[in-house]
């Protein structure tokens, strides 16, 4: 059985469905292939959960603090099972909004594994096994990641996860190691020590969220360790073993053995391009490292063949899928979309939250780029004080003789909010002084973006 489309999308994650849907927008009838669940790895196993759950640990953070506020209660306790049934109750809502959009825009929706065969053709085989071949015009790539693992003895006992494994927790571990300080490990760092569990995190790197901002790693670093977390960095992990409390962590720091004991590991290391099954031999495009190689626009060395998102390696964010999937279907229409695809924030959500966004005075000075900084505390922000939240920063960085901004790291309260501005900003080429112009309501946290490019 065949069945023709103009375009043809494998992986209904943010990058794949939010493409289908512009795709169908603009005119052409679209197919989208998902051998799971709509929505992906963001909705299923990734920033959704991960969030929901968040949003739990810091409802029993605040509860904890709610005496500084002058109200008393007492000792918050943690029912997980609950907690994941809020977790499953948002991601089936999300999931059913998506599928109402792919009907509304009338995007067929195969549910199975897809395969491609040539550049023309795609097969699905759908969990009963029945196969389907879908002639299109062009296919766009948008298989997202799994988690990596690292060869470390011990890596499969039992006890030791993946962060898809921890999203589905229904009892809290009393102690957790985490294995990788990147943006997964700190994150599952402030849930869990929010649940009450003993959590340390052993980094091979000399800093958590080594890819940002020095100064961002270090306040983070510095946050979670006065809330409990023992933060190891520089370290290397030699071995696990079964023990009497779960699993034991041999590893090395600063030249010296050390051990650590936990009920729980979760091994949070980066993920990996997936491309398991994906292609037969004579359409596999060019790769480099395991991920799918492509060109401004998202075309891989195949013609009419695109990868977007996590699969092609250059940015595992979901709006960053969402961004080049977009730029990619106007692509494939001969149309230049005016997004800049490359131009995407980074954030953390711990407490205080990170955002990041262009260029760090050390990248800048780098290429050769002279720049200037500078930075606020939050405890100069009204919003900040009275709520509490008077812990972190916001720093721009803009260019010396213009003023042109071409950066923005923040570490403060609603920072994943506010950093679009800065996004905004470097896009349009504005000014400090631009910026400045903005009036933006007092009390706000939004009042330490007019303080920061005040100088």
């Amino acid at each position: 059985m065949s069945t023709c489309f103009d375009l043809v999308v494998i992986g209904a994650g943010p990058g794949g469905y939010e493409a289908a849907l512009e795709a169908a927008k603009l005119g052409m009838h679209t197919a989208l292939i998902e051998k799971t669940a709509v929505g992906g790895t963001c909705l299923n196993r990734g920033c959704i959960p991960t969030k929901a759950l968040m949003h739990s640990a810091e409802l029993a953070a605040k509860i904890r603090g709610a005496k500084e506020f002058g109200i008393r209660v007492q000792e918050p306790e943690i029912d997980l099972k609950a907690v994941q049934e809020h977790k499953e109750n948002t991601i089936a809502a999300l999931q059913k909004g998506i599928r109402s959009l792919l009907k509304g825009a009338k995007v067929t929706l195969y549910e199975g594994k897809g395969k491609v065969c040539s550049p023309k053709l795609v097969e699905v085989t759908t969990e009963e096994g029945e196969t389907l071949e879908l002639e299109t015009e062009k296919i766009l790539l948008a298989t997202g990641s799994v988690p990596s693992l690292v060869p470390i003895p011990g890596i499969d006992l039992p006890g030791v996860m993946t962060s898809d494994e921890m999203l589905n927790l229904e009892e809290k571990p009393e102690s957790l190691l985490i294995i990788g300080g990147g943006v997964i490990g700190v994150e599952f760092a402030g849930i869990y020590q929010a649940f009450g569990s003993k959590v340390t995190i052993v980094e091979a790197l000399p800093s958590l969220l080594a890819n940002m901002d020095k100064e961002l790693g270090q306040s983070v670093k510095m946050s979670l360790k006065k809330k409990g977390v023992d933060i190891h960095t520089g370290a290397r992990v030699e071995k696990l073993e079964a023990c009497e409390q779960g699993i034991r962590c041999t590893f090395t720091e600063k030249e010296e053995t050390q051990v650590c004991e936990a009920s729980k590991v979760l091994v949070a290391v980066g993920r990996r391009p997936f491309t398991e099954g994906l292609f037969e031999e004579p359409c596999m495009p060019v790769m480099e490292r395991g991920r799918i190689c492509v060109d401004e626009e998202f075309q891989t060395s195949i013609p009419g063949i695109y990868a977007i998102g996590d699969v092609n390696g250059l940015l595992q964010l979901a709006h960053a899928a969402t961004a080049q999937g977009i730029r990619a279907v106007h692509g494939m229409k001969g149309e230049k979309h005016p997004s800049e695809p490359m131009l995407i924030p980074s954030c953390v959500y711990t407490d205080p939250e990170v955002a990041s966004v262009g260029l760090t005075a050390s990248a800048a000075q780098e290429q050769g780029i002279s720049v200037k900084t500078h930075k606020i505390v939050s405890s100069s922000n009204g919003k900040s004080v009275l709520s509490g939240q008077e812990r972190g920063f916001m720093k721009v960085v803009y260019l010396e003789d213009s003023h042109v901004i071409v950066g923005a790291q923040l570490y403060c309260a609603r920072a994943t909010d506010m950093i679009s501005e800065f996004a905004e900003a470097i896009l349009q080429k504005m000014t400090l002084e631009e910026m400045a112009a903005v009036i933006r309501p007092h009390p706000s946290f939004s009042e330490m973006i007019t303080d920061v490019v005040k100088i």
